[in-house]
């Protein structure tokens, strides 16, 4: 019988915890299909187009969401009867709405949720966005604290710094939707430290072949725009390209914004500095709680985000390699 075409698997969260990594490995496994775009989006919205988020940037990157069916089922149609079909939307995670949409719509679906500690996770969200030439703060923990006043003023999801990490919260919501049994969650310091294991166990989460990966390739981690008068004078000529963007296809922006770009500085290869230790405290006191959840919920140990110390950008953690080489075990 011909499968009707839908997402077996969905990778939900978060972003900035690794699900470009994990969603580029589990494209090199022959028993898979995953969807082009990566991001979807659709199960974000309900039948209509994403809400108006007015934040810089917002309203050029909606205009890749994917909010019709019949658009979105489409995108599994080229899959192998073999293989298993998913997507990797991080914001599934965050999203009530999402939760309650895709235990009605795919009740058989497996999710995989990968998850990072939230500061270091909010460090390089913001940081993605000031490298971009978005965040008009160059300061983390000051734009870490405007997330209230951002909400109220329409900013899309992507700016909820704080928010983003309370995966505790999260996870107990979509619980009520969704078995914990066909919830699978990941963690991002796995994939960069034991990613063999971590695609093995991935792989025996969906059902299919271990030992098919060999290589974990970089995650989509920006380099480092230094604050100061470059991105001062011409961050705003940036972001006023960004809200032009709107009108123009996506294929038009993605050429032109990489050259906006290059007036901010050549940050290919400086990395963010470390978080200060006396900041990471200040901002990860309020997640103790949420950890805490976390862990009686999925019965792991994540004490060690409790730790002052920043562990640094998926390049510095993995030795700036261009990918992470899996040790042989064949």
């Amino acid at each position: 019988m011909t499968r009707a075409p839908r997402p077996d698997f969905l990778v939900i969260g978060a972003p900035k915890a690794g699900t470009t990594a994990l969603h580029a490995a589990l494209a090199q496994h022959p028993d898979v299909f995953v969807s082009d775009p990566k991001e979807p989006k659709f199960w974000l919205c309900d039948g209509a187009p994403p809400p108006a988020w007015c934040g810089p940037g917002d309203k050029h990157s909606q205009q890749e969401w994917i909010w019709r069916a019949d658009r979105y089922y489409p995108l599994f149609e080229p899959a192998a009867a073999h293989q298993v079909r998913g997507e990797s939307t991080p914001f599934y995670l965050w999203s009530r709405g999402a939760h309650r949409r895709i235990a009605e719509h795919l009740p058989e679906v497996r999710l995989i949720a990968v998850v990072r500690d939230p500061v270091d996770r909010a460090y390089s969200n913001w940081m993605h966005l000031w490298s971009d030439g978005l965040e008009p703060e160059s300061d983390f923990v000051t734009a870490f604290e405007r997330e209230d006043e951002r909400v109220r003023a329409g900013w899309a999801p992507f700016w909820r710094y704080r928010e983003l990490g309370l995966y505790g919260e999260q996870l107990r919501h979509l619980h009520d939707y969704v078995d914990p049994a066909r919830i699978l969650v990941v963690r991002y310091r796995d994939l960069v430290d034991q990613p063999g294991a971590t695609v093995d166990r991935v792989s025996r989460f969906l059902g299919i072949r271990e030992g098919q990966v060999d290589a974990i390739p970089r995650d989509n981690s920006r380099g480092f725009v230094t604050p100061g008068l470059r991105p001062k004078v011409f961050g705003p000529v940036v972001r006023t390209g960004a809200r032009l963007g709107q009108f123009a296809p996506p294929q038009v922006w993605r050429q032109v914004h990489p050259l906006s770009l290059a007036l901010l500085g050549d940050s290919r290869h400086a990395h963010r500095p470390r978080l200060d230790t006396m900041k990471r405290e200040r901002l990860i006191a309020p997640y103790a709680d949420d950890i805490a959840l976390l862990g009686e919920l999925t019965g792991q140990d994540f004490g060690d985000w409790l730790s002052p110390a920043d562990r640094g950008s998926f390049a510095q953690r993995s030795g700036d390699a261009s990918v992470t080489k899996i040790s042989a075990r064949r």
